[in-house]
């Protein structure tokens, strides 16, 4: 594993990265030699471009899930993900490079570049999967337990379906009768733990036990494997890193209490705030053509109100108004009683179908942000009633509370649409995930994979 960013990532996907960068760089700069005379009459923009093409490119790339070494990938649904990525990325790079000087050559080098781009990072993938069918790049993994709870890391895995992890199978632990994972995973030897761990060359040893007291647990080992350099996993810190979320039936009240990512200190308030700004005045200024269509499709369809206005618990509890375009008829809840919006919900007009799917709706929330009641990125606002029903029924609920809602979100990207008590849960356990690890690295991330989502057709409602 490598620490980027404060998070870890497989080795496989970090030399991913870092290839993808040599690739992308070299790619534009011998892309713009055929467009501008002399590339390095002006280093700093030239640095600027380069910086610019590869770090939007990167993020991008990430965005539509493309660091994936999935086994089921085919080469060439690879191949579209990477070129609408590298479209994606490419537009966003071009009306940047407008701030640059000579940026009108940077612009003309794009196409080149995109193509040979292209070309360089099949050719990193095809060497990638290679050197993991040789066993050479692949990440060993042992799990602790054989449970439910080693179950769940065994789905958790095959669901991730990464070629860059090996799980070499479940060591028993104790005299405990369960057997919940595959028979023919598990090692029944003579040899210690350790012994195992060097047997086997396992990279990382993760802890499935629920109980973990009265002796149960082999601490001594651990902690001279721990010490040879063998990483040591719980439940929590594997899920957070594989599947981006924490799942809240192996959380504890000490991970958010001394937890360092749930600290929110004036700096980070800051930055945030600084980077909500920033990006809803650029946002509105961009859909402004397109927000005054919807207003008038929606009118054209079904008349007034354009807008709708619903009350939603945010930072903190405090309730606000949230905006959105009118989406359903404007009797839809005539009797009051608010409900958990559907599947193919008869209460959604024509002209709310399509904005629902392309995210229309949401774009008058710009003003909530520019009034400081939500962020550009963070959990989804919840209306009060949900709210008091899920507090009740799902434990830490409160927690996606201590920041403020966001327009989009992680959840939004990472998971379907929800409209029941069990979607909350799952939803929330993406939400504990950014309230811990937010920062304006990810929100640029979830930015871009929103779109993703709206050109894929994710999780449409």
């Amino acid at each position: 594993m490598v620490i980027l960013f404060n998070q870890r990532i497989p080795v496989v996907a970090a030399l991913e990265v870092a290839l993808a960068v040599l690739v992308l760089s070299g790619s534009f700069i011998n892309a713009l030699s055929g467009h501008v005379s002399d590339p390095l009459a002006d280093e700093y923009s030239l640095g600027m471009a380069v910086s610019m093409f590869a770090f939007g490119q990167i993020i991008c790339l990430g965005a539509f899930q493309l660091y994936r070494l999935n086994k089921n990938t085919t080469a060439s649904a690879f191949a579209g993900r990477t070129a609408l990525s590298l479209v994606t990325g490419g537009a966003a790079v071009y009306f940047a490079f407008a701030a640059l000087p000579g940026g009108e050559g940077y612009r003309a080098a794009l196409p080149e570049a995109l193509l040979l781009s292209a070309a360089g990072l099949m050719l990193i993938r095809l060497l990638l999967m290679f050197g993991v069918e040789m066993d050479w790049l692949s990440h060993r993994i042992l799990v602790l337990g054989t449970g439910p709870e080693a179950l769940s890391v065994e789905r958790a895995l095959d669901g991730a379906k990464s070629s860059g992890v090996t799980l070499v199978g479940f060591f028993p632990v104790g005299n405990s009768p369960n057997l919940n994972v595959s028979v023919e995973k598990v090692i029944r030897s003579a040899s210690t733990l350790e012994e195992t761990i060097h047997r086997l060359a396992i990279n990382e040893v993760i802890v499935a036990l629920q109980e973990q007291r009265g002796g149960v647990l082999p601490v001594s080992q651990l902690l001279n494997c721990r010490l040879r350099g063998i990483r040591i996993t719980d439940l929590s810190a594997f899920f957070e890193r594989v599947t981006g979320e924490v799942p809240v039936n192996s959380l504890k009240a000490s991970w958010l209490i001394y937890g360092e990512g749930f600290r929110q200190g004036w700096i980070r308030r800051l930055i945030k705030r600084t980077f909500d700004l920033a990006t809803s005045a650029t946002l509105l200024t961009l859909a402004a053509p397109l927000m005054l269509i919807a207003a008038l499709a929606i009118f054209l369809e079904s008349g007034g109100p354009v807008i709708f206005r619903q009350e939603r618990v945010g930072m903190g509890g405090r309730k606000f108004m949230l905006l959105k375009f009118r989406s359903m008829r404007a009797d839809a809840e005539k009797d009051g009683v608010p409900r958990w919006a559907a599947t193919g919900d008869p209460r959604v007009t024509r002209v709310g179908r399509f904005i629902r799917r392309t995210r229309i709706d949401e774009l008058p929330q710009i003003f909530n942000v520019l009034r400081g009641e939500m962020s550009f990125v963070g959990p989804r606002p919840e209306r009060p009633f949900f709210v008091a029903q899920l507090t009740e029924q799902v434990p830490f609920y409160g927690a996606r509370h201590s920041v403020k809602p966001g327009l989009t979100g992680w959840a939004q990207v990472r998971y379907s649409y929800g409209a029941s008590v069990e979607d909350a849960v799952r939803k929330l356990q993406y939400d504990l995930y950014y309230v811990k690890n937010h920062s304006v690295l990810l929100d640029v991330f979830i930015i871009f994979s929103t779109f993703r989502v709206v050109l894929m057709g994710e999780g449409v409602r």
